[in-house]
């Protein structure tokens, strides 16, 4: 696996030095009163960079029209997988590297990371899934404490990436699709915040549906951000479903994140009518373009299914 980071500018190298040095301080600090054997021995085995500013292409335009700007995508694997529990010991790591971000500025390139065990890893390989073929052939080792390449992987044949697609396909958009319908359901009974936790299920839905779909691996996690930007990194037409130009279209987003939480638990989460049919508008926006994506895709399986 690579190590080197020549291709990045200097600032973004110091920057991933920081990031690295952020997930073994918090890492520490939420593994340092041990008293079970495992625990004692909890490691960090590698960080490997992914994404675009491993392969390159990466995008950093925060001030632009657009305002799109490319995340560092890493990979932590640990020795254990209770460790891979992102409550307990990985939270604290999310909110200092989002203080660092929005607060203190020590930081200007958002960052994402996903934790796994070497034999979940490992087991992504050996069952094919493109999201782990490709950070063993692109990725780069910011650390490692074994420099053991990851093992060669197995790609599925064209017959069972096909079906496997199709599963997903099936199983997961009309899901979504009935989320959405929920969500104007409640809306039509004034149950506003019914329908914001709905909309913010199907918006997760479809992005689970692209990327299981065109990878294979979804993350488990129910933050529409992180989501969002593991999807875009597959096509770029999805970026177009969430419009981040204005204050108030990064606001609209961010309240249908806190949806997850704050719609079903907190007195204190307002959302109107107004700012519902706007999520809605571009939820059914990224569902069009998710059902594109996912269908060239299985076409193009079938094509190599057939050849």
């Amino acid at each position: 696996m690579r190590t080197d980071l020549d291709h990045l500018p200097p600032a973004k190298q110091r920057e991933l030095e920081r990031v690295v040095q952020i997930l073994f301080e918090e890492f520490g600090d939420a593994t340092a009163i041990a008293t079970s054997p495992w625990k004692k021995q909890a490691r960090i085995l590698k960080v490997i960079l992914y994404g675009s500013y491993a392969r390159g292409g990466w995008v950093d335009e925060p001030h632009t029209a657009k305002g799109y700007q490319s995340d560092f995508d890493l990979l932590v694997i640990v020795n254990h997988e209770k460790l891979t529990d992102r409550i307990e010991y990985w939270s604290t790591a999310e909110d200092r590297l989002d203080r660092e971000l929005a607060i203190t500025r020590t930081l200007r390139t958002p960052v994402n990371f996903i934790v796994h065990t070497t034999a979940e890893v490992n087991a992504g390989l050996s069952e094919g899934r493109y999201f782990f073929m490709d950070i063993a052939r692109d990725g780069i080792a910011l650390y490692q404490s074994d420099p053991a390449d990851l093992p060669e992987p197995q790609p599925k044949t064209p017959a069972q990436a096909l079906a496997m697609a199709r599963e997903y396909f099936e199983d997961w958009l009309p899901s979504a699709r009935a989320l959405e319908e929920g969500a104007a359901f409640y809306i039509d009974k004034s149950r506003l915040k019914e329908a914001a936790f709905s909309l913010h299920q199907a918006t997760e839905r479809y992005y689970h549906c692209v990327l299981l779909v065109c990878t294979f691996y979804t993350p488990h996690v129910h933050n529409l951000g992180f989501l969002r930007t593991q999807a875009e990194r597959i096509d770029p037409r999805l970026i177009e479903a969430w419009p981040r130009e204005t204050k108030a279209d990064r606001a609209r987003f961010e309240k249908l994140k806190a949806a997850y939480i704050k719609a079903r638990y907190s007195k204190h989460y307002r959302i109107t009518e107004d700012e519902l049919a706007w999520l809605g508008a571009h939820v059914e926006a990224l569902g069009r373009v998710v059902e594109v994506i996912c269908s060239e895709h299985i076409e193009a399986l079938e094509r190599s299914a057939v050849a």
